[in-house]
């Protein structure tokens, strides 16, 4: 990935695990589950965790693996890093490594896995063909990637919204849904040297108790979305609610936010 700190962290700071966990972990926690299975992770293995971030899949892949097994959690941010073995067990082994240019010797992996951080890859198939790299051979790898926009409601109207603010960044925005063509996030598998290619589409729901409970983990700035939120100004943050909030109504039952989010997960077999 292009930035030492990657998409998500602002240069220079610490990540808040706590306003990373209400932006993402939250979502991305429904997926883990089907994610870890995908890759096949059972007691004893080696599990590589690129684009590990605060540590979500790791947490869970940490507890199949077991005493006999190794987790790595790799990160394009040092931020990142730091603050996912803040809060993991000491068995978590936590490295800086390009996903396009990782830095582990062939075949060290009986598994590798990606949540939520494949599309922000400058490059995905690169960062595919170093998943097979590092797998040992008839091992898995699996990533998670969001949908579309429309079908990932807490993060499609904000990034139209942003993107009208911000034009000139509108590419940045629309990295999250840039994987979500099934049939190419499979070709991609392919193209890497894959077997056994396939993907599946997950939906889970989720609810958050309020509107102002959602937007405050936007107000936090931690994100690649809210990051850039936090630049404007107050008209224009103003202007940014207003837009998602119109777009979240039909989402609004008691008060509450019920959404239903879809996102893929692609697997592949060295």
């Amino acid at each position: 990935m292009s930035s030492d700190r990657g998409l998500h962290a602002a240069a220079g700071q610490e990540v808040s695990a706590d306003g990373y966990d209400r932006y993402i972990g939250r979502w991305s926690r429904l997926f883990v589950p089907s994610l870890l299975t995908a890759a096949e992770i059972g007691a004893g293995d080696q599990v590589l965790d690129m684009a590990t971030g605060t540590g979500e899949a790791a947490i869970a892949a940490i507890s199949l693996v077991g005493d006999t097994g190794v987790v790595v959690g790799a990160d394009i941010s040092a931020a990142m890093l730091g603050t996912a073995r803040a809060r993991l067990p000491r068995s978590y082994r936590a490295i800086v490594s390009d996903g396009q240019a990782l830095a582990f010797q062939d075949a060290s992996f009986d598994a590798v896995v990606c949540q939520l951080g494949l599309m922000f890859f400058p490059d995905p198939t690169r960062g595919l063909v170093e998943f097979r790299r590092v797998l040992r051979n008839g091992r898995c790898a699996a990533a998670c990637v969001n949908s579309a926009p429309d079908r990932a409601p807490m993060w499609g109207p904000l990034a139209r919204a942003l993107s009208r603010q911000l034009p000139d960044q509108r590419n940045e925005f629309e990295l999250s849904f840039s994987l979500g063509d099934a049939r190419r996030l499979r070709q991609m598998f392919v193209a890497a040297g894959f077997r056994d290619v396939r993907v599946e589409r997950e939906t889970r729901d989720g609810i958050i108790g309020s509107f102002d409970e959602y937007w405050a983990a936007i107000e936090a700035g931690t994100g690649q979305m809210p990051l850039a939120y936090v630049t404007l100004s107050q008209a224009r943050r103003r202007a940014v609610r207003e837009e998602v909030t119109a777009a979240l109504l039909p989402f609004v039952s008691n008060g509450r936010l019920e959404m239903s989010v879809e996102m893929l997960i692609g697997v592949g077999r060295a």
